[in-house]
């Protein structure tokens, strides 16, 4: 489907040439304020492509609920406005058929996420993001929320299974979460482990509740209330299985130590 400009977007940009024409703006100011105009749209869709400029990354894909011939009509376009793409909860039944038509595009089954490219650089060598996994059963959305902060141009790691049911496996790590700049703590059934992370260390805890859990968990609920009402101060949270809103949140933490 051809991509249209909307009228609104349109004289904006008109308002924005003359004012460049009569030297009432810089050439630099021009760009900029073109560039948070600029968006596309496909008809099921209205790409953003100035979300670069204004949140330090391209638009991001939610891909659970999209079928393959839309993702193949977002994909393509994104990426070759910005060179990188993440797209995240795509099945495995849609990998091959998306992947056949975009090879160069790297599929993370544990994290559920297309992206590219397959190592991202690390662009803030300041400051460090931590990822701890409560269990194993909680890994998809944990790679989700580590994925997401090393694309984002972070140092990020992932430090599985140290759920508070063995708390001596936690407390092995009490060194590293002290080097950590943020914390992001992912759990699932009661999640008390963002409470004792945050009552061990002084660090900004961002707590993930995950959807893991027997019956009366009510799939993350348990979770999620068990954080929102933690009494550990330095403490957020975020929705339940958002690993992607996790490692965004952690990324924006780190980038103005490195005066982004």
């Amino acid at each position: 489907m051809k991509s249209q400009i909307p009228p609104q977007i349109l004289r904006q940009f008109q308002k924005l040439a003359a004012a460049l024409e009569k030297n009432r703006i810089s050439k630099s100011e021009f760009w900029r304020q073109l560039a948070l105009l600029t968006q596309e749209n496909i008809g099921f869709a209205t790409l953003d492509h100035s979300r670069e400029t204004r949140k330090g990354y391209p638009e991001v894909v939610f891909g659970e609920g999209k079928t393959v011939p839309q993702l193949l009509e977002i994909i393509p376009r994104l990426l070759e406005r910005s060179g990188k793409i993440l797209v995240t909860r795509v099945g495995e039944e849609k990998v091959f058929a998306i992947q056949k038509k975009i090879p160069q595009l790297h599929w993370n089954p544990q994290a559920r996420c297309l992206h590219y490219p397959l190592r991202p650089k690390v662009q803030h060598r300041k400051g460090n993001i931590l990822v701890l996994a409560a269990g194993t059963s909680d890994l998809p959305v944990a790679e989700e929320a580590l994925l997401t902060a090393s694309l984002l141009g972070c140092r990020a790691k992932l430090i599985a299974d140290v759920g508070v049911a063995g708390l001596s496996r936690l407390l092995a790590r009490l060194p590293e979460m002290r080097r950590a700049t943020v914390i992001i703590t992912v759990a699932g059934m009661e999640a008390a482990l963002p409470s004792v992370v945050a009552g061990l260390v002084g660090k900004p805890i961002i707590a993930l509740p995950t959807s893991v859990g027997y019956g009366t968990g009510a799939k993350g609920y348990a979770a999620l209330l068990s954080m929102l009402n933690s009494c550990a101060p330095g403490l957020v949270t975020v929705n339940i299985d958002n690993g992607f809103g996790a490692g965004y949140a952690a990324a924006q933490i780190i980038w103005p130590l490195n005066g982004k």
